[in-house]
């Protein structure tokens, strides 16, 4: 009963997640597709978060399809598990790391655009952004690099019915244990202390630019005013760190699991563990008055061209 109501939870949780997720990600791309938006480094980095964040949730899709298809022993070629046990696993931990560190560089630069100003050379920032973005792919790729060299495949036969289920599991040494530990936590805390330090950059500088323009005021008075005016620049990568951290409480805390509140404990922060990718839009999108309005540009687009499509269609 309890592993019946485990994987009908699993099933209609990782539902909800794709159906958010891609509601999330159609947002995201229409908004940052934009010519307009792809002028900026930010505007390029959250559309390449937005990529990855649909591989994220393509390849999460897959993943519990692919597992739920197994125990039920409809998917059966051993080739093909063998090949997804060594490669699923290892792209969705590319993807959440890359697009944590694509929320960093949006953060970094925005700073920089405040203390540059109209210094800011845009097609040198452009230009910047792919070669950072590829930096970044290949350093977070390669630090996981051992996690498809120690999975593997085993085969778990059931006392109770006969039935033999197929488990992709890692083990990793002593030595890999402690390296595994150290890269997620750096690809955790590392986005996030960027995150924080360039709020606090960004918030010291445009006090004193505004010191300028108000000398009335106290630079206290000042620092107060930007941070209630910039508070979604700090609550967004606090938000997004709290629901990463089950992630990591799992890595810590992985062992095999002895009762079915074992199971739920997991479950839950697995799923957690996702919610960050799902907020492109919420994070960046609606709290900016600019994306804002070309996501309703490029919605007004969509519609004129499905009513000049729907026309043509009515007047053949």
């Amino acid at each position: 009963m309890n592993q019946s109501s485990i994987v009908k939870t699993s099933f209609a949780v990782t539902i909800i997640f794709i159906i958010m997720g891609l509601i999330d990600v159609i947002f995201s791309l229409s908004t940052f597709k934009n010519e307009t938006v792809r002028q900026y480094a930010c505007g390029l980095y959250l559309l390449f978060s937005s990529i990855t964040t649909l591989l994220t949730i393509i390849l999460f899709g897959l993943k519990h399809f692919i597992l739920l298809l197994s125990q039920m022993n409809v998917l059966l070629n051993e080739i093909f598990f063998l090949v997804q046990c060594h490669t699923l696993d290892f792209l969705l931990q590319v993807c959440l790391g890359m697009d944590q560190w694509l929320n960093a560089c949006v953060a970094i630069e925005r700073t920089l655009m405040i203390i540059q100003g109209t210094k800011v050379n845009r097609n040198r920032s452009v230009k910047a952004v792919k070669v950072a973005i590829m930096i970044l792919l290949i350093v977070t790729a390669t630090s996981y690099v051992p996690d498809p060299i120690y999975r593997h495949v085993i085969k778990e036969e059931n006392d109770f019915d006969d039935i033999k289920r197929t488990w992709c599991i890692v083990n990793y040494l002593a030595s890999i244990r402690i390296y595994n530990y150290v890269i997620h936590i750096f690809h955790i805390i590392g986005p996030f202390l960027i995150n924080l330090i360039s709020v606090i950059i960004l918030l010291k500088v445009k006090a004193q630019q505004q010191s300028i323009l108000h000398p009335n005021k106290t630079y206290k008075q000042l620092l107060i005013e930007q941070f209630q005016e910039l508070k979604h620049l700090i609550i967004g990568p606090i938000v997004l760190v709290i629901l990463t951290l089950p992630r990591l409480t799992i890595i810590f805390l992985s062992k095999c699991m002895q009762s079915s509140d074992d199971v739920w404990f997991y479950l839950m922060g697995y799923f957690v563990s996702f919610i960050p990718s799902i907020l492109t839009s919420i994070i960046f999108i609606l709290p900016s008055k600019f994306y804002k309005m070309e996501l309703k540009n490029s919605v007004q687009h969509y519609r004129k061209s499905i009513q000049r499509g729907l026309r043509l269609i009515l007047n053949e």
